[in-house]
């Protein structure tokens, strides 16, 4: 019996440390921002110019493009970047120092036990730089592979989930939970493709708008079906209100808010 408690206890411990204990950002209206990454980000025109769009939107104005930068590496994990550099805002042209640095990892760092060690590591002290800088911290979770992709594995988004979570955790931090929304997407409409249909691992146009979306209300804690901006019209209505929906109820359910 006591053994069987025991197990229940540890259960219900392992449970409460994939809960988020960040629910939001203190500057929940920032304008200059930092995204550090791979082609998950470059991909369909960069992800953080439609999340500077959906921002203007919400702000009615215009952010400075000058302040606003993704410095990414093809194929890159975090220990990849020097940080040094572009959270100096003047090496890259930024007129001022950053509020905000989104941090968004490799496919292949949650792959084994020493992988998702040295992702930690690194995490911690980026997180430091950027705070000695002046700046908040997020980490942006990606998604896992779909097929086509040879290491698609159910395995890998439970994986992604528990090392971005423990990190943000770790480090006082938001993580902003874009792999959980393209499975929940999945879930509920599982012939929407949000992957490239060659290689089931980079995120096509619908797999760049719903990740927008996420981050736009990790930012913000708004909602985004708030959000007309369609890609100047290459999304339909009906693709933006389901991908718009599947935000707007994943971060309702991460985080424990109402939008």
């Amino acid at each position: 019996m006591k053994l069987f408690l025991l197990s229940i206890f540890l259960f219900s411990n392992i449970l409460l440390s994939l809960e988020p204990t960040i629910k939001g950002l203190e500057n929940k209206k920032p304008e200059k921002l930092l995204y550090i990454g791979n082609s998950y980000l470059y991909y369909n025109d960069s992800l953080h110019n439609h999340v500077r769009r959906m921002l203007e939107e919400l702000y009615s104005k215009e952010i400075d493009t000058t302040n606003y930068k993704s410095v990414t590496i093809s194929g890159s994990r975090l220990p990849d970047h020097n940080i040094d550099y572009p959270l100096n805002n003047k090496n890259i042209g930024a007129a001022y120092p950053f509020e905000l640095v989104i941090l968004q990892g490799g496919s292949g760092e949650a792959g084994t036990p020493d992988e998702r060690k040295i992702f930690a590591s690194k995490v911690k002290s980026m997180v430091k730089k950027i705070r000695d800088a002046g700046a908040e911290a997020a980490l942006y979770m990606i998604h896992a592979y779909v097929e086509p992709h040879e290491k698609t594995n159910p395995q890998m988004i439970i994986d992604i989930e528990d090392m971005y979570i423990k990190a943000a955790n770790e480090n006082k931090i938001l993580v902003m939970p874009v792999g959980i929304a393209f499975e929940n997407a999945y879930k509920k409409k599982p012939n929407f493709n949000l992957h490239k249909d060659y290689d089931g691992t980079h995120p096509n146009l619908f797999g760049t708008y719903l990740a927008s979306c996420i981050v736009f209300s990790s930012i913000t804690q708004k909602s985004p079906l708030l959000v007309e901006y369609d890609y100047f019209g290459k999304i339909s209505i009906e693709d933006r209100t389901f991908l718009q929906n599947i935000a707007h109820e994943t971060i309702e359910d991460f985080f424990g808010i109402k939008l």
